[in-house]
């Protein structure tokens, strides 16, 4: 009989194999633990690219860019900083770049008929912070996610965006300040 439970990138111990050590092997060919390195990080990718883009189709496209950079580019990588740290930066680069080539396109907004009053102004609610976050320049909207909805420090935020500690600071202050203004009806 089968074990189901059994982990092919798991050591003799039976622990998983860290994402550097599924980064070497994905170098040397083994394509399942290129797999096995996308599963554990696709949703927070998916979920960031969402964020920076606001679009989910936008934000499939950026993160089929992201993986496949990656893929390409996994020679290159020299373990200055985390796997994880280097696909976000990744993402954000594909993210900008697409910000940057794309063409403006009216917000279009959900209407919602049939939704109970409460969970209407739920939503309207969650598509306000869309908006606004959407309203923010690119730079503003970029630390703002990694730092409140990816939970990334200060340093490894600086380390993604390759920009100094104190202007990841500053960014992070004026896009809160920005934000604030543009949620004003929300807050106290």
């Amino acid at each position: 009989m089968r074990d189901i439970t059994h982990n092919p990138h798991a050591d003799a111990h039976g622990l998983c194999a860290s994402d550097f050590e599924l980064l070497q092997r994905a170098r040397q060919g083994d394509t399942a633990a290129f797999h096995e390195l996308v599963d554990r990080h696709a949703e927070g990718l998916y979920r960031l690219a969402c964020a920076l883009t606001g679009q989910s189709a936008e934000a499939e496209d950026v993160m089929q860019e992201t993986l496949l950079g990656a893929f390409q580019r996994m020679g290159s990588f020299r373990g200055r900083s985390s796997v994880k740290t280097w696909l976000v930066s990744i993402l954000n680069r594909q993210a900008a770049r697409r910000h940057r080539t794309r063409l403006r396109r009216p917000a279009v907004r959900l209407e919602t008929l049939s939704r109970e009053p409460a969970e209407q102004r739920s939503l309207d609610a969650r598509l306000d912070v869309t908006e606004a976050l959407g309203r923010l320049s690119p730079e503003h909207r970029q630390v703002l996610v990694l730092r409140e909805m990816e939970g990334m420090t200060y340093a490894e935020i600086a380390e993604v965006l390759g920009v100094p500690l104190g202007t990841v600071e500053s960014r992070l202050f004026r896009a809160r300040q920005e934000l604030k203004t543009h949620l004003a009806d929300y807050l106290p």
